[in-house]
């Protein structure tokens, strides 16, 4: 019982609740308290600078450098009283975190060796530079051309971390391409505001923006830190890479909506106020349904504040587990057996006359509007399934996706019964006919025979990947640790596309004579007609709908590298150009960046299944082979030789198969590190990725098997990594 693995188990089994303490006696005391919010800035900034900078973020309009060095004087001033003697530009590259360099506030005053003063100016707060080669950029960086920008956000409020005001901030080349996720999520909202304003102008004239909102649910897992640490695998991949399921895992389903451990409990209360203090507006919180697997999600808000405050949330997660002695796993994928951990993105599109376009209306006019919406969201998903399965696709998610607590790596959207029967009258009404939906509901004839819809039309199907849930679209299939703006980039741009292409049907029609009203209902009509391949309301787990999906023409792809190539589609270049969100070069860039992201998360994986394979399981292996053997020549020296034969027949039979699985497990490592040699000779990042997911991959789940089983046979006191049933039931 001297192993790391019992003492770990040993500390773990010590642990205590670590208490946490409120700020404030109420969350609105000290609610965005470490955030420059507009009541901040309406307190350190002039009036005039502050409208200025209000119409800056609500309207989008430039502000000039003389008002960002007023906006950097008040933001100092701030800072400073809060503690801050450093700023930093904060930023998205295209890794799964974020990015930042402190510099201090502090400048000589005259000249070198002198005074120094706190200064902050307009130039620093609205720009600066950073390496951008020493970030995946997909070779629009070499390292002797490795100049980059940051730029002020101003839509995305700064905020203090300890002594450092952070500024969020885009990222992007010396030569304008660029080299992060915040640049073209900012370049999709805005296609997707001009785009459906213009749309819902046919109905309402006073609409002047359409805002993009997101509201995310981030499932996690808890492991305690010392029993993390003595597992590599978990350590260095975010998975463990072998591990014998517990005999009691997930299947008595007590865990899911169960009572919150008391560890956990106090986990979760820091955590929200920590993020209180952010402005983060923590609503839900939960066990989920595998052994230690929570969640928690915010009230939704606008997608751009709302992808950076997923990103900040997830590294107050792993600060704030570290404090109460647990490590945060946020892999897709992290135990087999049991359920995985996804984000699941609530998107929905909202007016500035505060019309949610995802609602069903009351009259008919609003029900139109709501209508042509959903259709039209119908169209772009269709239009471009492949391209959203690869904006959530990694080499984490893929062993999620397709598993029975995710959706398949098919995308279908989920309307439920009710919308798929107004949608089916739509498509086979004529202007003389009433639609009615139940005994209940009756078609009001209105404009373009659009009804009355109730808010709660649908039903949940856990099945589907993109599923309507009333007011808005659920996005089920993105990962756990996921930028959210990757899939947001997609989707929005998606649709904006797809207005965009809408807008131009219903001008045709009506410039050719027919009414406005006509002109949008033949153009639903049609719509509808032609995205139908991509509503399913069944279940997405089963066989049947792979083979349904096929015959649909919808994009089955399973190859994560193969899936990125969507991304690169005469259409989709077409689409990212049509609407300015992403150039041809940085369409290419970033799969670059996508495919060589890939090959080295599963060479990093190969890399330590084979040591541990080598250095951990075989060698205890053949130490406990090596005592069977033992027992069994002590055997043949005390018995008479036929009952010694039977005494010793199970230790051989063990030895037996002891032997087999080592034999193979080494066969399978040596394989797998030549695979993995030859891929590595290859230049193209394409065909790398490929060949990592074809011909070294592959060895993971052979290797695994032989390992499972030799933990299942090994003595339990000699085994070194802490199995299953103490990472997932210690808490």
């Amino acid at each position: 019982m001297s192993t790391l693995r019992f003492k770990v188990v040993e500390e773990a089994f010590k642990r205590k609740p670590v208490p946490a303490s409120a700020p404030g006696k109420v969350t609105s005391e000290y609610y965005g308290k470490y955030v420059f919010n507009r009541e901040q800035m309406s307190k350190y900034l002039s009036k005039s600078t502050m409208d200025t900078v209000c119409e800056a973020i609500d309207e989008g309009t430039i502000l000039d450098r003389d008002i960002a060095d007023h906006v950097a004087a008040g933001m100092k001033m701030w800072a400073m009283e809060m503690g801050a003697t450093h700023y930093t530009h904060w930023f998205q590259p295209l890794t799964d975190g974020t990015a930042e360099k402190h510099d201090s506030f502090i400048e000589y005053i005259n000249e070198p060796g002198s005074a120094v003063i706190e200064e902050f100016s307009g130039k620093l707060l609205a720009q600066q530079e950073s390496d951008a080669s020493s970030f995946p950029n997909g070779g629009i960086r070499n390292t002797f051309e490795a100049r980059g920008y940051t730029a002020w956000d101003p839509s995305s409020p700064a905020f203090i971390v300890d002594d450092t005001l952070c500024i969020p901030t885009v990222f992007i080349s010396y030569t304008g391409e660029s080299l992060d996720y915040k640049a073209p999520l900012l370049k999709a909202l805005n296609a997707v505001d001009r785009a459906a304003t213009d749309v819902c102008r046919y109905f309402d004239r006073n609409v002047k923006k359409v805002y993009s909102y997101l509201g995310w649910e981030q499932e996690y897992f808890l492991v305690d830190e010392d029993l993390c640490v003595a597992r590599p695998d978990l350590l260095l991949t975010g998975r463990t890479l072998m591990g014998h399921e517990s005999a009691k895992n997930q299947q008595l389903e007590d865990h899911y909506f169960g009572s919150i451990p008391p560890r956990v409990a106090e986990y979760m209360r820091d955590l929200e106020f920590e993020a209180y203090k952010y402005g983060i507006p923590l609503k839900t919180r939960h066990n989920e349904v595998a052994p230690n697997q929570f969640e928690l999600a915010p009230i939704f808000g606008e997608t751009n504040l709302s992808v950076d405050q997923n990103i900040f949330v997830m590294s107050l997660m792993d600060r704030i587990a570290r404090k109460h002695h647990f490590r945060v796993i946020l892999h897709e994928k992290p135990f087999a057996g049991i359920n995985g951990s996804g984000k699941h993105n609530n998107w929905s599109l909202g007016t500035n006359t505060g019309i949610g376009l995802f609602t069903p209306g009351k009259t008919p006019e609003t029900n139109l509007q709501f209508i042509t919406f959903l259709v039209n969201t119908l169209v772009a998903v269709h239009s471009h399934n492949a391209l959203l399965k690869a904006s959530i696709m990694t080499a984490q998610n893929a062993h999620r996706l397709g598993a029975n607590e995710a959706p398949p790596a098919i995308i279908s959207v989920f309307l439920g019964t009710q919308l798929t029967a107004v949608l089916e009258k739509l498509e086979n009404s004529t202007s003389e006919e009433a639609i009615v939906v139940d005994a209940k509901k009756r078609m009001k004839l209105g404009i373009a025979h659009i009804p009355e819809v109730l808010l709660d039309n649908t039903d949940r199907n856990r099945t589907s990947p993109f599923a309507f849930t009333g007011n808005r679209f659920e996005f089920r299939a993105v990962g756990s640790s996921a930028n959210c703006a990757s899939a947001m980039i997609a989707l929005n741009t998606a649709m904006a596309s797809q207005l965009i292409q809408f807008k131009k049907d219903v001008d045709t029609k009506t410039e050719a004579g027919a009414s406005k009203e006509k002109a949008i209902f033949d153009t639903i009509k049609a719509y509808i007609k032609a995205s139908k391949a991509i509503c399913f309301d069944g279940n997405g787990y089963g066989d049947e709908w792979k083979t349904e999906a096929v015959k649909r023409g919808l994009d089955c792809e399973t190859s994560v590298p193969l899936i990125y190539d969507a991304y690169l589609a005469p259409e989709t270049i077409k689409m990212f150009e049509k609407t300015t969100v992403l150039s041809e070069k940085e369409l290419h860039a970033r799969n670059e960046v996508k495919w060589e992201m890939y090959t080295k998360k599963i060479q990093i994986e190969a890399r330590v299944l084979g040591d541990l394979s080598m250095n951990h399981i075989i060698p205890v292996a053949t130490r406990y082979q090596s005592f069977l053997l033992d027992n069994v020549y002590k055997i043949k020296q005390v018995y008479p030789a036929e009952k010694a034969e039977k005494l010793s027949a199970m230790d051989a039979a063990i030895i037996e198969d002891i032997a087999v699985h080592i034999g193979e497990i080494k066969t399978s490592v040596d394989a797998m590190v030549e695979a993995r040699k030859r891929a590595n000779r290859i230049d193209n990042e394409r065909e790398k990725a490929i060949a990592y997911h074809d011909t070294v991959y592959p060895y993971f789940d052979k290797i695994r098997y032989h390992v499972d089983k030799l933990e299942l046979t090994i003595d339990n006191e000699m085994w070194t990594l802490p199995k299953y049933r103490e990472l997932l039931f210690i808490r």
